[in-house]
């Protein structure tokens, strides 16, 4: 087990894919972390790894799939496994797939998602 850092954001190493999906985050506690969020990630049993983002204190006591989160956490799994291009399996309760390309210093994220808010922005 592991902790790393990144962008205010403290993620727990896990061993399987198994304790991701069955912990039950103590969301008081979470909120006093403020202004880092928290997230969970191990290796996946269908998927190259499996995470859960939880944000309490921004009002999203659990994001069902969060693309910022895998721009840091791709680059992890890729050193790790070896490789530059990823599966990964949000295990929240709604979920998602995304697959992620490392190239050079970015990371592409490609899944499906739902449009929920459209919007104009006058600067």
């Amino acid at each position: 087990m592991a902790v790393l850092e990144a962008n205010e954001t403290y993620t727990l190493v896990l061993n399987e894919e198994e304790e991701v999906r069955s912990a039950r985050p103590d969301f008081i506690f979470l909120e006093k972390l403020h202004p880092h969020t928290v997230a969970i990630t191990a290796p996946g049993k269908t998927s190259d790894f499996t995470c859960r983002y939880f944000a309490p204190s921004y009002g999203v006591p659990e994001d069902s799939v969060t693309g910022s989160l895998q721009c840091s956490l791709a680059p992890y799994w890729a050193e790790r496994l070896g490789c530059s291009q990823l599966h990964a399996r949000q295990a929240s309760d709604r979920g998602g797939e995304l697959w992620c390309e490392i190239q050079e210093s970015r990371v592409l994220v490609k899944g499906k998602c739902a449009l929920t808010m459209e919007g104009m922005l006058e600067v």
